[in-house]
């Protein structure tokens, strides 16, 4: 018999090609990303709670319970609505994570790559948030930046007011100095111009967040998990800048790493090496491991 089955064995190996071996390593690596993506989020226990229906149903069909299979049966068949329901934040985080890919932020959903006028305009930009988050951390101003990315933040700048404007630490200054009209939105930055201030931003819905971090944090954090853009977060109470971006958040930055963040993020490295090398999602999260273990 043991002879057999290798026999069998080989001759299913035999059929294998090399499309075969493709379409398997590709499901594999689904199942692999579905495992992480589980793992990472609240879905995880319900994940266990619907292993659980299933082995009940293996169960009741094999000892013959007919009125628990019947129940059971009725819950799995109609479950799929509602696992769409309750997993519907999940599926919808997982869905814009695809979008984010680099392969479909180059395509016609994102945006142009950038002209030298409009790298030059977002360096400056750059050079001027960097100043003037210094500037509004030392008077304890609170200020919340949106550095937009490939992602297009549309109906982000349409709950604010609509701005065309140069990037300055005055106009900064005056966007948000207290009791004034935009003071307690957020500033987008578009492509090196300020395009909208006093915007809406959606809260995160991360419910291990410190709740030491105030509504302008988790709004920063809301917004990173929803799209690739660099969020700056100055204090009102401490003064310390903060910077978001994938969901992670480094707080007490100062001036230089705000700058060296920036850069890295919203311009183009020169070559593929140089930009893996100085890619700010991968100091993100190195830096807020390190945080959480030193906690």
């Amino acid at each position: 018999m043991f002879s057999e089955f290798i026999k069998s064995i080989v001759n299913i190996a035999k059929t294998i090609g090399v499309v075969d071996i493709i379409d398997i390593a590709i499901v594999a690596y689904l199942f692999y990303m579905i495992v992480l993506f589980v793992r990472e989020t609240r879905a995880a226990q319900l994940f266990k709670g619907i292993v659980v229906f299933v082995v009940a149903y293996m169960i009741a069909d094999m000892v013959g319970f007919t009125t628990v299979k019947f129940l059971l049966d009725v819950i799995l068949k109609y479950g799929v609505v509602a696992i769409v329901v309750i997993f519907q934040p999940e599926l919808r985080h997982a869905l814009e994570r695809v979008g984010r890919a680099n392969i479909i932020s180059s395509s016609i959903f994102g945006k142009n790559n950038l002209n030298e006028r409009e790298i030059a305009a977002v360096q400056r930009s750059i050079i001027t948030v960097a100043d003037a988050a210094d500037i509004l951390s030392n008077k304890k101003t609170g200020a919340l930046i949106v550095m937009e990315n490939t992602t297009r933040l549309g109906d982000i700048i349409s709950t604010g007011t609509q701005l065309d404007a140069v990037p300055s630490t005055e106009l900064f200054g005056n966007l948000f100095f207290v009791n004034t009209p935009l003071h307690d939105g957020a500033v987008v930055v578009r492509e090196g111009r300020i395009c909208a201030a006093g915007c809406i931003l959606p809260l995160s819905e991360n419910y291990e967040i410190s709740k030491e971090m105030g509504t302008r944090h988790r709004a920063a954090l809301g917004v990173s998990e929803n799209s690739d853009a660099v969020v700056v977060v100055v204090s009102e109470e401490t003064g310390l800048i903060s910077i978001a971006q994938g969901g992670n958040i480094i707080r007490g930055v100062d001036r230089d790493y705000l700058q060296s963040v920036l850069t890295n993020t919203l311009l183009p490295a020169k070559d593929e090496s140089e930009k893996q090398k100085s890619s700010v999602f991968s100091k993100v999260k190195e830096v807020f491991h390190r945080e959480k273990e030193v906690k």
